[in-house]
């Protein structure tokens, strides 16, 4: 089992309060939220996830007069798979240049960017706000012949763009094997051969190498604690990417970047996720 399916009680609801204990949670390990009638199902990676952090998150809850509950289980592996397999995904397009779609999609309108994903759980399809911002800075940036590490890889929809783009190799990881094995499963769809996939966490990156361009897509608490190895993975010139958490987390994550030396370029926002740019400059 390598999720947490945590169901969320709200009362009384509202959207405020859904909002603001979706931000707290997600301190928690929290990743992705499914709305439901009286609050929401979120869920968390058995590894990351830190219930003593979320527990006393909510007795300390910023807003009076609201009761909050919550029932945890465990994540089939099958029910993902099922429910994908079933029901697929919606094309997603990007900046009119990037089409991310499943195999069984077809006669689709054709895009300079076409990216086969075989998702086995509900992650990493490019829907998300946090995936389409990075995907779009990218579309922007300079990657032929560059070296990419995409942390988090997920579906591995961020390496197999970065492929397709010029990179010239990409290493890729993620602490669970379904990410892995999806993501090799997305590569050979996409016919990608540059790129290479590891289980695990940050510790797993090889020795004294650095890369052009680092990518991570990941919660506020595990990008706190990997910076420091990603800023040792940089050399001069080299940029950053960081995803996977709100507007209000940018200056935690700011300042710890830019205590180790790393230059603030710019952040952008989506319905209140957010992503920021950094670069070695020494």
């Amino acid at each position: 089992m390598k999720y947490w399916e945590l169901d969320f009680n709200i009362t009384p609801y509202s959207n405020d309060a859904a909002d603001v204990l979706m931000a707290l949670v997600a301190e928690a390990g929290l990743e992705s939220f499914i709305d439901t009638e009286r609050g929401f199902k979120g869920y968390a990676q058995t590894g990351t996830f830190q219930r003593s952090v979320m527990d006393s998150l909510l007795k300390n809850f910023p807003l009076n007069g609201i009761e909050i509950t919550y029932q945890i289980t465990e994540a089939e592996n099958r029910n993902w798979n099922e429910e994908w397999e079933r029901t697929g995904f919606e094309p997603v397009r990007i900046a009119e240049s990037i089409l991310i779609h499943s195999p069984q999609h077809n006669a689709l309108t054709p895009a300079q960017y076409d990216i086969l994903i075989n998702p086995h759980q509900a992650f990493g399809t490019g829907t998300h706000q946090t995936t389409s911002m990075i995907l779009e800075r990218l579309l922007n940036m300079k990657l032929k012949h560059s070296t990419v590490l995409d942390a988090g890889c997920g579906t591995g929809v961020l390496g197999i763009f970065c492929s397709q783009k010029g990179a010239s190799h990409i290493f890729a990881y993620d602490i669970d094997d379904w990410s892995v094995n999806n993501t090799k499963e997305n590569m050979a769809l996409n016919g990608v051969t540059n790129m290479e996939v590891a289980e695990g966490d940050v510790t797993v990156l090889p020795e004294k190498k650095t890369f052009d361009i680092i990518l991570a897509n990941i919660n506020r608490n595990i990008l706190l604690q990997d910076i420091p190895a990603f800023y040792s993975a940089m050399h001069k010139g080299s940029r950053m990417i960081l995803s996977g958490f709100y507007l209000e987390d940018i200056p935690i994550i700011r300042g710890k970047a830019e205590a180790l030396g790393l230059t603030f370029i710019e952040h952008r926002e989506k319905d209140n996720w957010a992503s920021i740019l950094f670069e070695r400059t020494i």
